[in-house]
């Protein structure tokens, strides 16, 4: 590219125009600047499109190996009551599927005791006379521990004294114990309450001398009792584990009297919400990879970033194959398909019916440890244990085909970052350069009219001592003799 420069202006005096010769000059060597930034400007692009998929690849990774967790919601059982009133109940991965009979004969209670009625909490208890005394509280009953209140006049003589002198003890060396002050129209009473149920948390009075504080018989503190199957249980806690293998049961109330069913079975709510988990996440990676390929015909629009990928193409195949896998046996539940999770033209799952017309709800009701086969074995060759292999290496941080991409398209940026940092310093100093070269001659250029009235006055000095023949007439006086 040439310099424009316009001559009628050039001796006018006008010179030239620095800053624009400059960058005229410039602009015919920064070429290579522009292909930098651009190809910089594409691998951003792409690395945002690629981190963008990654993520969802990750999130499908998530999906999928919680489908080949032998204790996760594919192995996760539910438990149904028949009086959720009475008695309700959650498993583990580890129950067995069934049916039992509960009787809650009674619920494990919290032991109490309380003092008789006195008219003011705020008046000292203590015997007519005495300056102290004791109270020695026991916790589990009469054969559990004994705790002493030593009673001090003036300190803890008071019911409302005494209370929090109670909690105080309790919760610094564990009593379990909790003390309040209850008033009604009789008076004041003192009133303790275990922080346990069962025999654990039963209460009694021991020694109590030298306080006029009458207590009553302790109430509670029992332990709870139920019949599972015909067989007697005992629990200090209202909250039963071991009596079933995986399960544990919530006692609610008390019906001697009458059995509850409780049935043990697989949970095909979570079975069915990790599978759409599955499904919902895989097709966000396949439309994620279709959209890489929805060129328009036209060319209205520029092509998608990753059009010609080959990182992707290699991502695509493989999570195809994947989703593709099929077992033998298994009573016919072989494939996705044979679930009633169908694959799409353009890659996508749906989650529908099978050959046979049954929804995957169906076929999860009717058999539960098929499915659950299909999906994960002890073998680790069912459908989400190969998927969760491959896409762990898919996801891989430094080996992962998206990752890897992402990490050389991150270098190349940065050393193209570096040749345009270079190069723009480069242009700067030649700026410079001319700035200063170009101010010189614009300098001469901007005299030139000066310069060349000069000339011509010098040169009209010279042509007026000069004759038309171009003889030198000599202007000094001629002498002529007198004689």
């Amino acid at each position: 590219m040439g310099v424009s420069l316009n001559p009628s202006t050039i001796l006018s005096g006008q010179g030239i125009d620095v800053s624009s010769v400059v960058q005229q000059i410039l602009s015919s060597q920064s070429g290579q600047l522009t292909v930098w930034e651009n190809q910089s400007t594409t691998l951003a692009t792409q690395n945002g499109v690629l981190d963008g998929i990654e993520n969802d690849l990750t999130n499908l990774q998530t999906a999928v190996a919680a489908l080949a967790d032998p204790t996760g919601a594919l192995a996760a059982q539910a438990v149904t009551s028949s009086n959720a009133a009475v008695v309700t109940a959650t498993a583990q991965s580890n129950a067995v599927a069934g049916t039992h009979q509960i009787v809650v004969n009674n619920l494990a209670t919290t032991g109490t005791l309380y003092t008789d009625p006195v008219s003011d909490p705020n008046v000292s208890f203590l015997a007519s006379g005495q300056t102290s005394g004791d109270v020695q509280l026991q916790v589990g009953g009469t054969s559990g521990t004994t705790y002493d209140i030593p009673i001090t006049q003036g300190t803890n003589d008071t019911l409302n004294t005494l209370a929090s002198y109670i909690n105080s003890q309790s919760s610094a060396n564990n009593w379990g114990v909790t003390a309040s002050v209850v008033s009604d129209a009789s008076g004041s009473r003192l009133a303790l309450e275990s922080q346990n149920t069962g025999s654990a948390g039963a209460l009694a009075l021991g020694n109590n001398s030298n306080t006029s504080l009458t207590f009553d018989t302790p109430q509670g503190g029992t332990n709870a009792s139920l019949d599972i199957d015909g067989v007697p249980f005992s629990s200090t806690s209202n909250t039963v584990s071991g009596a079933i293998q995986g399960v544990t049961l919530n006692l609610l109330s008390a019906t001697p009297d009458t059995a509850v069913q409780l049935t043990v079975a697989p949970d095909t709510d979570q079975i069915s919400s990790a599978v759409n988990n599955f499904v919902s996440a895989y097709n966000t990676v396949v439309s994620d990879i279709n959209a890489q390929y929805a060129v328009d015909p036209t060319g209205a629009t520029p092509a998608p970033p990753l059009e010609s990928d080959t990182s992707l193409r290699s991502l695509q195949s493989s999570i195809l194959a994947d989703a593709s896998y099929a077992i033998t046996g298994n009573s016919g539940l072989v494939n996705l398909a044979s679930l009633g999770i169908n694959m799409n033209n353009d890659g996508s799952l749906t989650v529908g019916s099978n050959a046979s017309g049954q929804t995957f709800a169906q076929v999860v009701g009717s058999n539960p440890s098929a499915v659950q086969n299909f999906f994960q074995n002890s073998t680790n060759t069912g459908f989400a244990n190969i998927f969760n292999t491959d896409l762990t290496n898919l996801t891989d941080p430094t080996t992962g085909p998206l990752n890897a991409e992402v990490t050389e398209n991150t270098a190349t940026e940065q050393g193209l970052s570096t040749s345009i940092a270079n190069f723009q310093t480069q242009l700067s100093n030649q700026q410079t350069a001319l700035t200063s070269q170009y101010d010189s001659v614009n300098a001469s250029l901007q005299a030139y009219p000066l310069l060349l009235q000069e000339v011509t006055e010098t040169l009209g000095t010279l042509n007026s001592g000069t004759s038309s023949t171009g003889q030198l007439i000599s202007s000094e006086p001629t002498l002529t003799s007198g004689l």
